[in-house]
């Protein structure tokens, strides 16, 4: 077994990271020193700085690494983040290539990509001809058109403007407005996609909602759901957000609390609440603990 492999997610992450704060605060790297640093093989390091980091095109002077003078400092923090969590998870992009990656440094683009969980579903060749296409539509700010497979069949999608390719939970969307809302696409689900010459200007706030968001339902308008958590459920709501856009609102003195979530649809939040029971219920909006209650009596009476 690999050190990577051996290696959990969240350490590989750590080490990309502080790999490449090291190489852009102008430091000489020494793979050896870098590998009894992380605790891994020094194969594990070599993968990191010729393979992950190639597209930095990285100087190597005596044995040590070090970032090509043009590039030496040129990456905040966030930026840092960013590129280190490319390199790591470059298997997920069908069209992540050096290239691409040198181009987002270089001219400091905004990402037409944005990636929620580590896991991911494989694309089909003519997928990725879809996912590249939709990729440039959202860096050229065009409008695009097609057809897409609902519950009912196919509905057509006319003078949609798309904003950004979602990976969440392991699943592509198109995120996208369509007659003025913002709403989700499985990539999959697209067919017959026309790129038209219509321009649109982006909505910033567009940007703002899809980073803030924990889920995928997409909807500006949203609806608070209040939460009672008891002490024996609430340490794990403490740890993590449990539910979208979970905020703790109050301590109870009997160990529970008090969580609110903001939600796009109700269904965002019910398979958790579901999980949870008798440990959690719903205060507001009235009448929701209700409904679930009789759904859940119908399903085992059935």
């Amino acid at each position: 077994m690999s050190a990577d492999t051996a290696t959990d997610k969240s350490s590989y992450g750590h080490r990309l990271v502080q790999i490449l704060k090291k190489l852009n605060q102008g430091d000489k790297l020494d793979p050896k020193v870098l590998a009894d640093e992380f605790g891994v093989n020094l194969r594990a390091i070599q993968r990191d700085l010729n393979e992950r980091f190639a597209f930095l095109n990285l100087h190597k002077v005596d044995g040590r690494y070090q970032m090509p003078p043009a590039l030496l400092g040129k990456l905040n923090f966030r930026d840092v983040e960013r590129f280190a969590s490319l390199a790591g998870v470059r298997g997920l992009y069908p069209s992540l290539t050096d290239d691409f990656l040198r181009e987002l440094i270089d001219t400091r683009v905004q990402s037409a990509l944005l990636v929620k969980g580590l896991q991911y579903e494989e694309l089909s060749g003519s997928q990725h001809i879809l996912f590249g296409q939709l990729e440039a539509a959202i860096r050229t700010h065009s409008q695009i058109a097609y057809t897409y497979e609902k519950a009912g069949g196919l509905k057509s999608y006319l003078q949609v403007e798309p904003y950004k390719l979602v990976n969440h939970d392991g699943i592509w969307y198109l995120a996208a407005k369509d007659g003025g809302r913002l709403k989700a696409f499985s990539l999959v689900k697209i067919d017959r996609l026309q790129v038209t010459t219509t321009i649109f200007t982006p909505d910033l706030a567009v940007h703002a909602t899809l980073n803030s968001e924990d889920g995928i339902w997409l909807n500006e308008k949203k609806l608070e759901v209040v939460l009672k958590i008891t002490g024996t459920a609430a340490s794990f709501f403490r740890r993590r957000k449990l539910v979208a856009n979970q905020v703790i609102e109050k301590e109870l003195e009997d160990g529970g609390m008090i969580v609110s979530a903001k939600v796009a649809h109700v269904n965002q939040i019910l398979p958790t609440v579901r999980q949870w029971i008798p440990c959690i219920r719903i205060i507001s909006p009235e009448g929701l603990q209700a409904e679930m209650e009789i759904e859940i009596r119908s399903y085992l009476n059935a």
